[in-house]
Formats: C-alpha cells, structure tokens, sequence
C-alpha cells in the first residue's frame, strides 16, 4: 500500500508542478482516481483543463487515453467505435472498439453538454455503471476514471442526468496574479518539451488502491457526515441517497493518500465540491469549513488546510450586497433562505480576518443585519 500511495502522491507532485496555481484541481482529479469516481472540469477556455488531465493520463504508463471534444452533431461511432463489418457479414452486430473509449483507462470528454440524444443513453449508463451497452452487446469498462469539462453548466434539464452522474464539480480558473510569472516559465518548458523526469504508474497499481479504498474505515466521522448531509439538504442544496452514498468513497481516497487507514474529521473537505450551481460554492465552503477547522491531525489532507485568508473589503462589499438585499423587503422565502446562507459563510470568512479593527467592523455589520433578519421571523 505504502509503495503505490507513494507513486500515486509523486505523479500529483509532478503534475503539480507542471501547472502551477492548480494544486487543488490536480488534487482533486487524484481523489477521484482513487475513488474510481468521475470529477468534472468547469471553467473558461484556456485555464488548462485539458492538459492537465492529459498530463495525468500520461503517467500511467500502461494506460490507453480516450479524449474527445463533442458537439451536437458527435455521433456514437466517434465514442464508442463503428459497428464490426466483418462480424456484420456474418449476421452480427457488434461494435469495433479498438482505440476507443470503451478499451480506454483514463477518458476525457471535453465540452460533455454537447452530447446528443443519440448518445446520452450509452454515455449514462459508461458513467453511472461503467458499463457499455449497445443493443445486445454489454461490455465491462476498464475506465480508471471518466472526467468532463465544459464551459458552462446545463441549462438543459435532459443534461441534469449527465451532470448528475459527476461526483465531484471542479472550479477551474485563471491561477492568481501572484504566480503569473511561474506560469509563464511552467507553460514556456512546456510549450518547448523540455526533458523532464515523468513518474509513472501502472494501471494495476491504481486499481490496488481503489479496492483498498473501499476497506478505509468511515466510522470515526460517520456521524458526523450523517449530520452534514442532512445539514446541507436542508440549505436546500440536492444530495440524493445515492449520492450520498457514493461521496463516502471521497472521503475514504482522502483518507487513503494521507497514508491512513481511517477517515478524520479534515476528510470531509471534499464535499466543498459537490455544487450543482456557482452560487452553492460559497455556501458549501462556509459549512464544511465550519466543520473541518476543528481538526488538527497532523495527517490532515493538505487540502483541508486551505482555508483562503479573505480580502476585508471583499467581504465588507457582500455583506453591503446582502444588507441592501433584505432591506428591499421584497424577497420570496427561498431568496431569504440564500441571503441567510450567504452571511453564515461571511461570518465564518470573518473570523479569518487578521486586522482585529477590520473584523470588529465587520462583524458588528453582520450582527446587525441578524437582528434585523430575527425581527421578521
């Protein structure tokens, strides 16, 4: 175990360091790995989306690497592989799936709300189940892991299926001014290829890790977890029973590439990531963060520890947005609901502030939009 956890954190290192300002994207796609769930990619062209899922495919040295950018006129011969003309001469109907994404281990489907009807239903049932299945034909998929990107979220309600079927949600955004000029030189050694030291991984080795992922115990936290989906559920944000079921899994990979053989508390920073709108990630960091600040085990996961120190004026500037909000008083139940959410993350975020005269300030004005909001109840 030791061994191949070990290969898996020195690809994440490499692609790490390969794509500078995206820690949290790489190592979100290594949860994912692990948990043999599908991540998806949403953000603006040009943020790296897919190279650096490329880059990590590479790295499984035995692996073959499906990618495809779809349109609304892909067909299933272009994912899945044409029909057998030789098998079809003798009567059968089978698909020739020699390069495709049905022998692939790592899939990447670029622009994945493009897909059409004639599609959906084979590309549901690859992701949901990994399986393929095609009139009589149904073939067991070695996919490691299947990821999405597009730049933008379905608006398409016959898409809510698709998105559905993708675990983690991955905000993809141009890095920080601080590190453009060591994006500069990361992208400048790319562009060129120049000779680096790539790790590598062997396919096996993965799926070693994903069946030793479901042996990780939950218990410690499982509690604690039972409250915060029902704590979520209640913000109104959908978790199904099935979904709910599958994060466990997350929670375990965590746990699994921190080298540890039982969840903490710190685990649970995976469930920033389930938003289904970008309204939601705010609200998600707020709660989960609430829940995760109060664990400091050493082998915390180092992404539970990235708790972004805010900008005081930044959150000075919501709380104003969400005062004049209320103050307008012509808000449908559900709106209040949002607005209160919004200042439990604020709250939360102010406690990070290090000016103590910017954090008094700042608080006293969320204290006195509470009372204004305990008035009307």
């Amino acid at each position: 175990m030791t061994q191949n956890i070990e290969k898996l954190n020195k690809v994440l290192a490499f692609v790490k360091d390969t794509f500078v300002g995206k820690n949290d994207v790489v190592d979100l796609l290594g949860i994912c790995l692990l948990a043999r769930e599908n991540a998806f990619l949403y953000g603006p062209p040009g943020t790296a989306k897919s190279a650096i899922v490329r880059t990590l495919a590479n790295t499984v040295t035995d692996g073959k690497n499906f990618e495809y950018l779809l349109t609304r006129f892909t067909e299933p011969n272009e994912i899945f592989g044409p029909f057998d003309i030789r098998k079809l001469k003798e009567g059968e109907l089978l698909t020739n799936t020699e390069g495709m994404m049905p022998e692939a281990s790592m899939v990447f489907l670029d622009e994945i709300f493009n897909a059409n009807s004639a599609i959906l239903n084979s590309l549901l049932m690859a992701l949901n189940e990994k399986i393929f299945k095609r009139g009589k034909e149904t073939k067991k998929l070695p996919a490691l892991m299947f990821v999405g990107a597009s730049n933008v979220l379905p608006e398409d309600e016959a898409l809510n299926a698709l998105f559905d079927r993708f675990l983690i949600r991955i905000n993809v955004d141009n890095v920080n001014p601080d590190l453009l000029q060591q994006v500069l030189l990361a992208g400048r050694k790319l562009e060129n290829a120049l000779e680096t030291e790539t790790p590598e991984i062997f396919s096996d080795e993965i799926r070693e890790l994903q069946n030793l992922c479901k042996r990780i115990d939950l218990k410690p936290i499982y509690e604690v977890y039972l409250n915060t989906i029902i704590n979520l559920r209640n913000t109104g944000i959908a978790i199904s029973d099935r979904r709910a079921v599958k994060l466990q899994n997350l929670i375990a990979a965590s746990a699994l590439i921190c080298g540890r053989n039982e969840a903490i508390l710190s685990d649970l920073w995976v469930l920033k990531h389930i938003w289904d709108t970008e309204e939601q990630i705010e609200i998600l960091e707020g709660i989960i963060n609430r829940t995760i600040e109060k664990d400091d085990h050493p082998k915390s996961h180092p992404q539970a520890l990235q708790n972004k120190i805010p900008n005081p004026e930044e959150v000075m500037k919501d709380v104003k947005i969400l005062i004049e909000k209320w103050n307008s008083g012509t808000l449908s139940f559900e709106e209040q609901n949002v607005i209160k959410d919004k200042l439990r993350y604020l709250q939360t975020r102010c406690d990070w502030i290090r000016n103590p005269e910017q954090k008094q300030y700042i608080q006293q004005e969320i204290e006195s939009l509470w009372q204004k909001i305990l008035q009307t109840v």
